[in-house]
């Protein structure tokens, strides 16, 4: 078997644009570019076959596909946390603060935190008076009238 060394050198050169260390960092032109290198250098007593590069090209645009999918079902999650998180406000809350601590009280406002290392990541919080509190570490909610203990003691 031959190998093919314009092949081989673009794999080898793709880290320095952009470390690719997952299917989803491939994009289309990645993959074309990938195509073109091997359509370039390969044999012309064996070339690739037709229905290889079809099946290759369909993959391609299913990975796309699945991406968008993905994306769009990030994207919903997310504006579904941020209607039930803005929701809450107003209203009085039993949860586990981000540093640990029991807290109760009234909801006065909702933030999103941004991860500095994945900009897809992000995170719902609810601030109960000075208390930073994740969407998914919410308790119990209850009307701002009565209060969580007095609930849990059946009053």
């Amino acid at each position: 078997m031959n190998t093919v060394s314009g092949l081989s050198n673009s794999l080898t050169s793709t880290p320095a644009v952009g470390s690719k260390t997952d299917l989803r960092d491939v994009d289309v032109n990645d993959f074309l570019t990938l195509m073109i290198t091997e359509l370039q250098n390969q044999d012309p007593l064996n070339p690739l076959d037709n229905a290889q590069m079809l099946q290759q090209i369909s993959q391609i645009r299913q990975i796309g596909a699945t991406n968008q999918l993905t994306d769009a079902l990030d994207a919903m999650f997310i504006g579904q946390n941020l209607t039930t998180a803005s929701a809450m406000i107003g209203k009085r809350v039993a949860a586990l603060s981000n540093d640990g601590r029991n807290v109760e009280g009234i909801v006065n406002r909702v933030t999103i935190d941004v991860d500095q290392q994945d900009d897809a990541k992000r995170t719902i919080n609810v601030l109960v008076g000075d208390q930073k509190v994740q969407l998914k570490n919410v308790r119990e909610i209850v009307d701002a009238n009565s209060s969580v203990s007095n609930r849990a003691a059946g009053t």
